[in-house]
């Protein structure tokens, strides 16, 4: 049995929260849509993202290198791999080499280009709401890493069920960028 003091601010932030929200898939028979919620974004998401953002803050006060480091790691992967991007007339390559695994040489064969490695940040700089939304934070790094971290749901009835979907705003300078024009 876990004891309560292993529960961080966190839980006790949210649990009222997705509470409430069971209540109300109850009460409805999971028939209510957020849309008949009201200001839902500033009685659900603000809360949750407020309670999001100390926890990491709290957190990163504990162990900022490693916190940083392992937040990119974790929703990045830890795995090199390499992304390519199909846009209008053109296709981008992207070498994520954070662990320097990428083009290395097979057997006596170099490479002819060197893929540089990618620096994983070892600080946070910054968290905070996006300007004009009730939805987003965004986590700003040292050596050029910046996330953006909306809360949604997956539904159109209310659940206590929310996700996050997080996406790369900017990337370090590092980032191996090959751009390929298709006509």
């Amino acid at each position: 049995m876990v004891g309560s003091e292993v529960f961080t601010g966190l839980f006790w932030d949210i649990k009222p929260i997705f509470e409430s929200l069971k209540n109300i898939q109850k009460e409805y028979a999971g028939e209510k849509h957020w849309s008949d919620m009201g200001d839902y974004h500033s009685t659900v998401y603000v809360p949750v993202l407020e309670a999001f953002k100390e926890e990491l803050e709290r957190l990163y006060q504990t162990n900022p290198e490693m916190v940083a480091h392992n937040l990119v790691s974790y929703l990045v992967g830890k795995k090199d791999f390499y992304k390519v991007i199909r846009g209008k007339g053109g296709v981008e390559i992207q070498a994520y080499n954070l662990h320097g695994t990428l083009n290395l040489p097979f057997k006596d064969i170099l490479p002819k280009y060197q893929t540089p490695q990618t620096p994983l940040p070892s600080k946070i700089v910054d968290i905070s709401f996006q300007a004009n939304t009730k939805t987003t934070i965004i986590v700003t790094m040292n050596n050029g890493w910046v996330l953006s971290f909306r809360i949604h749901n997956a539904s159109s009835r209310v659940e206590p069920s929310l996700k996050f979907d997080v996406n790369l705003v900017s990337a370090p300078k590092q980032l191996f960028i090959n751009t390929l024009n298709i006509q």
